[in-house]
Formats: C-alpha cells, structure tokens, sequence
C-alpha cells in the first residue's frame, strides 16, 4: 500500500480500473501542488534572507549574449538544426555520417555540452548527435505546460532519427533524457538498436518508487515545488543562478570530481538564460504530473545498459535496479564516486562502461 492509496477512496465506492486511475493521477497532481505550496514558505523564506542579507547581488544577473567559446570548440562536432512537426532542434555533430547513429539526450538542468567527454571518446566509431531538447539551449521553446508532455518529447525522438538520415541508433540518455529513452525505446523498438541509460529509471518504476519510499519523498521536494507557477523561476534565476551553480557545484547535489571549469559552468548559465528555457525546462515537471501516461510500456528487448552513480543526491540507489522489470537483456554497472551527473564526474569509467557494452 502506498502513501496515495492511505488517502485514496473508500471501499464502498467501486471504480473501473482505468477511472480509479484517472482519479488516481487527478489527486496525486493535487496533492502534488499542495506539497509544492509548502514547500515553497521554505523557499521564500530563504529568497527573502538572501534579499535582506545581499539586496544588489540579489538581482545581479550578468549578460550574456555571446556563446562561450567552449561551446563552438570544433572538436566536439558541428552545430545545426533539425525541423521537426512542431519544433526546430538543435544539434551538435561529430564523426563520419556513414557509422552508425550514437544519439545523446540530455538532463535537466543541461544541455547538449552535458556529452562533451562522450562526444570525444565516440566519434571515431559513430556518428554521435547530442541534441537539446525542446525547451532547452538553442532549440525551440514552445510555450505552455501541454507542450511538454512525455507524448511530445518520445514524437520528437521518432521525427529526428530519420531527420538525421538513419533508420535505427545506439540511444544514450540521462536524467530526464533517460525518462524519454525508457519510453521511445519501448513504443519504437525498431528505432533502437542499444539503450545506455544514466541515473534515471522508467516514468512508472519513479512514480511508484516515490509512492513507497520515505526516502525518495524527501530527496523529490523539488518535484512537487516545481509545480508552482513563477517561483520556481525566481529561485533558480535569482543572484545570477546561484542555485542552478550549486546544483553542479554545491556539496550535498554537484559534482564529486570537481570536474566542472568556470568556462563549463559559464556554458551552462548561458543555455540556461535563453528567453524562456526557465520556464520550458521547468514545464517537463509540471507536466509529468499533469499529463500523466496512460500506456502500459512494453517490455523492452533490445540490451539495455544502466550506469549508475552511487553518490546521487536526488534519486535513490534502490531505484536503478527496477530497469530489470522493464527490460528483457538488462546490465546495470555502478561507480561508487560518482554524482548524479556520473558522465561528467567519471567519464573515463562511464566510456569504458559503455565500449565493454556496445562490444
């Protein structure tokens, strides 16, 4: 029994399966939102201790209006554009156009620079395409919670492979890029030749998790804070997106490597600060609770890889060996060192991690 189900309905009033679902999802969106309104007394507590302790720096937010040059470095590859239905995607490109597709897909609160060290490793055998996803740095931001949808990002994936002129790839994702990957490689087994996953389970085994695990509740607080509407905003892009740094950086979340340059954390705040990526980025929480799936994912048959780093301070360990439900051929390799962001605190290890997989 979960924590929904202690407050769900009463015994005597008998639901179809699908309708208790849909009332499922309606109360725990709420329930959702209502987390989110606590928390966020806490959150304006501390926006207001940052005012009244550094009211310039409060509101300090630098220009920035030229790439960092570490993004249009040529040895990660060549920046351009697919079209797809309803968004423009941008992409960074390396490696000769006849090796197989290697695509990478991104985090939050990333970009395509997040696989600047895979980039490097894996052009020599494929073609490797780091894109950003809707929402995010130089691609399209469509507006409104709908357009992110689990439904859009999975379309977007089937749209850009062919776009990118090939028939199947080797997909590699991480963090909400992984919750995607699960997702298209289930619905588009087809497209998919090998599925390498970093620190992020299926949409279904999270969900769950959290419904029965204390301790993910505790670390997903920001989940539910991120379904309010314009604070969340405010806190990340406030004192020059301070937090957005302490989440590389900070103790308790960031990197364990201190592998993150101050031209690297330049790159993120300038992806971060395009019009409107606050918000759209921030939309793929809201609507995850709002546009819940409906599908029951199939099994998938293609291998599947899990690379998980064990130090992650925003998803429980427990949760990546739930991949083996999901997945009929699936490994999973830990690193012990290794943050939430594990391919740029280990990259080393997870490229060796993932040649021993596609060999």
């Amino acid at each position: 029994m979960t924590w929904i189900d202690l407050i769900s309905f009463p015994p005597h009033i008998c639901l179809s399966q699908s309708g208790s679902m849909a009332l499922k999802d309606i109360l725990f969106r709420w329930i959702a939102f209502g987390l989110g309104c606590l928390y966020s007394t806490w959150v304006l507590f501390v926006l207001t201790v940052w005012l009244v302790k550094h009211p310039i720096a409060f509101f300090s937010r630098k220009k920035r209006d030229v790439m960092p040059s570490v993004l249009s470095d040529p040895d990660l590859g060549t920046h351009g554009y697919v079209h797809l239905e309803d968004v423009r995607i941008h992409y960074v490109a390396h490696g000769d156009e006849t090796k197989p597709l290697m695509l990478f897909v991104h985090g939050f609160p990333e970009f395509w620079y997040s696989w600047r060290y895979q980039l490097r490793e894996f052009k020599k055998d494929y073609r490797v395409v780091a894109i950003d996803m809707r929402g995010y740095g130089e691609s399209d931001k469509p507006s409104g919670v709908d357009s992110y949808q689990l439904s859009k990002m999975v379309a977007d994936l089937k749209q850009i492979i062919p776009a990118l002129g090939y028939r199947s790839c080797v997909l590699v994702a991480h963090d909400w890029g992984g919750l995607i990957a699960w997702s298209f490689t289930a619905l588009h087994p087809e497209l998919v030749d090998k599925l390498i996953v970093m620190n992020c389970p299926t949409l279904d085994a999270f969900r769950s998790y959290l419904e029965t695990h204390l301790s993910q509740f505790k670390k997903s607080w920001y989940v539910f804070f991120f379904q309010l509407p314009f604070l969340p905003e405010l806190a990340l892009q406030v004192r020059d997106m301070k937090q957005l740094e302490r989440l590389f950086m900070g103790r308790r979340c960031g990197l364990t490597s201190g592998k993150l340059s101050a031209d690297d954390l330049e790159a993120y705040k300038y992806s971060f600060s395009r019009p409107g990526a606050a918000t759209a980025t921030l939309n793929y929480y809201r609507g995850m609770f709002r546009f819940p799936s409906t599908k029951k994912m199939p099994r998938i048959s293609c291998p599947v890889l899990t690379i998980w780093g064990c130090k992650d301070a925003a998803i429980d360990i427990g949760v990546a060996a739930t991949g083996d439900a999901f997945a009929d051929n699936h490994t999973i390799k830990y690193i012990e060192e290794a943050s939430h962001w594990v391919m740029i605190d280990t990259p080393a290890k997870v490229n060796e991690l993932m040649k021993e997989f596609l060999e």
